[in-house]
């Protein structure tokens, strides 16, 4: 099918009017209106935080939760929410706040009598008030794995090492910085200040995360006391 020449040059004129119309009425929709000079669009790069948004960044700010450690980021992190959380943790007293911590599995195993039936200090931790020193997982990878099979079956060793992570009463960053008599008996020793504190040899990961009854110093290590 052809298309004649008067129909290509009557299509051109009524999209020549078409574009005269839409300019014009462009023109008088814009008359009277502010100019850019005078009128700045806010954006939402140019507002201000809500003051819902401070909080949550200081809800994410270990340092203004009074935790210390070079690990508090990334705990933060690896658990935002729920039960196991920085936050969720002040919630439970402290064998169950750790329990439901996806970091400290095997500690939990070891203290709720699922290492060693005959070793099970939830009661006790959840009876009193503690410093507790936690080894992270990875802390008790490193451990040679002959040792923790033995902790299986020798249950006084066990709770010598469990009871050693334990000093009664809670103690503040600012105030856990020194020596300390354990559960177990024995005296354990903190040093360092701020991010650096070290439990004996060991590094903080994060200390000071409050559950209903104690105070948690996560370790990238396990203590051991002198037996």
């Amino acid at each position: 099918m052809k298309i004649s020449t008067r129909t290509r040059i009557s299509a051109a004129l009524l999209l020549t009017t078409g574009l005269a119309l839409t300019a014009c009425s462009s023109s008088d929709d814009t008359a009277g209106t502010s100019s850019p000079d005078t009128m700045t669009e806010q954006t939402p790069d140019d507002m201000a935080s809500t003051p819902a948004e401070d909080m949550d960044e200081d809800m994410m700010d270990p340092a203004a939760m009074g935790l210390v450690g070079p690990g508090c980021a990334d705990y933060a992190a690896a658990v935002p929410d729920g039960a196991g959380s920085i936050e969720g943790m002040s919630a439970d007293p402290v064998a169950v706040a750790a329990s439901n911590n996806p970091l400290l599995t095997t500690l939990v195993s070891a203290v709720s009598g699922q290492l060693n039936p005959e070793v099970d200090l939830v009661d006790t931790l959840n009876g009193g008030e503690f410093t507790v020193f936690a080894p992270v997982d990875e802390a008790f990878a490193a451990v040679d794995p002959a040792t923790i099979e033995s902790l299986k079956t020798d249950s006084a060793t066990l709770t010598s090492v469990l009871t050693y992570h334990v000093v009664p009463g809670r103690l503040s960053p600012e105030q856990v910085v020194g020596e300390h008599a354990t559960v177990q008996g024995d005296m354990v020793t903190v040093s360092g200040e701020g991010d650096e504190l070290m439990v004996d040899d060991v590094n903080v990961v994060c200390g000071g995360v409050q559950t209903a009854n104690a105070t948690v110093y996560l370790l990238d290590g396990v203590l051991m006391p002198g037996m």
